[in-house]
């Protein structure tokens, strides 16, 4: 029997505890090693400091984030929080150092200009300094630099470049917890593409499964990159944000294989969640008159792109027969909201194979 995947703590979390440790320091003298937290739903855990720095009038602690195992692109950085004395009455100020991002772009639940520090650990480290105010007789008049060693070239392998967040990373969490597989941060990033798309005043945007995808819309659309939404396996992530936060026109793209689970209902495209059904492909090439020889070739096909290809032999467009499923599941999630969906369907070789919906 496998064991359970283990629980990490987020970047906001790491730096919240990095934060505690750095302002006690300051306060006493002395770090707390471990240093424990408190996060939403009661959760307490402790940190142990990597390193540790006090000079005259500045304090610095630093973590190793554990992501347990969740496959993050962030885990083993070490996350460093340097605090030092703001002026009487400012409260707590953030500030980016070295690896994390700063915003650039609108639409972020942040203002540009500021510090890519989002707004929950921002609440974190806010409560935890004030209890260290309060347990050692400080003002909790501090400014909190974070930085992230690496974190601007962990950054290239995230959608910050895209958002407009430029020099390193974001600093997240909600719950503090990482979820082994909970996907959570893609979505959210899914849905901070969006808000940037919108603010920008893009009218047109895509939800593309993959880069070769992404690609073949970017080109034939002319789209920049800021309308390009990488949704990997979550179209129904992408849609139902699209649903409540609409922008007129939705490019979805994607390989046959992937857009023939959305054709068939699925929302979630995933191999680990989703299987391509070869009962459906069948039944389209029945439904478009493909004879029932080729639908049972289909049915017994080792994947989608082997039934595309049975199909191209015959002269049967599958890929529009599978657009056309998938166009209709989309406008099916988005219900009433104003967007009007189009699908482009595609091989390996990044050809486009397929087309229904809106306009060419």
């Amino acid at each position: 029997m496998s064991s359970p995947l283990r629980h990490g703590w987020t970047t906001g979390a790491c730096a919240t505890a990095a934060t505690k440790a750095a302002y006690t320091a300051l306060l006493t003298g002395d770090f707390p090693d471990p240093v424990t937290i408190t996060l939403p739903r009661d959760r307490r855990p402790a940190f142990a400091l990597a390193r540790e720095s006090l000079g005259d009038g500045v304090a610095s602690a630093s973590v190793v984030k554990d992501a347990g195992d969740d496959p993050d692109v962030t885990h083993g950085a070490l996350i460093t929080s340097t605090v030092r004395p703001g002026g009487p009455g400012s409260g707590v100020t953030f500030v980016a150092g070295p690896g994390v991002g700063t915003v650039t772009k609108p639409g972020l639940p942040l203002d540009v200009g500021e510090p890519a520090i989002n707004p929950v650990p921002r609440r974190l480290m806010r409560e935890h300094v004030a209890e260290v105010a309060a347990s050692h007789g400080g003002s909790g008049d501090v400014v909190v630099e974070i930085s992230v060693d690496g974190g601007e070239e962990l950054a290239r392998h995230t959608w910050n470049p895209r958002l407009g967040i430029l020099g390193g990373l974001s600093i997240l969490g909600t719950t503090g917890v990482v979820v082994p597989y909970s996907c959570s941060a893609w979505i959210d990033s899914i849905r901070r593409g969006v808000d940037v798309a919108r603010a920008a005043g893009h009218t047109h945007v895509a939800g593309c499964t993959g880069s070769t995808s992404e690609r073949v819309a970017a080109e034939l659309y002319g789209l920049p990159d800021d309308a390009l939404l990488d949704m990997g396996d979550f179209a129904g992530a992408l849609l139902k944000y699209l649903r409540r936060h609409p922008v007129p026109r939705l490019t979805v793209a994607g390989g046959i294989g992937k857009l023939s689970k959305l054709a068939d209902g699925h929302l979630d495209l995933h191999s680990g969640r989703s299987q391509v059904n070869p009962d459906l492909l069948a039944r389209l090439v029945l439904d478009a008159g493909g004879g029932s020889a080729l639908a049972e070739e289909v049915r017994e096909a080792n994947t989608a792109l082997h039934a595309l290809r049975l199909c191209q032999e015959a002269g049967l467009p599958l890929g529009d027969l599978v657009a056309e499923g998938a166009c209709a599941t989309a406008a099916e999630v988005l219900r009433e909201a104003p967007v009007e969906v189009d699908i482009v369907v595609i091989d390996r070789a990044g050809v486009i194979v397929g087309r229904a919906g809106g306009r060419s």
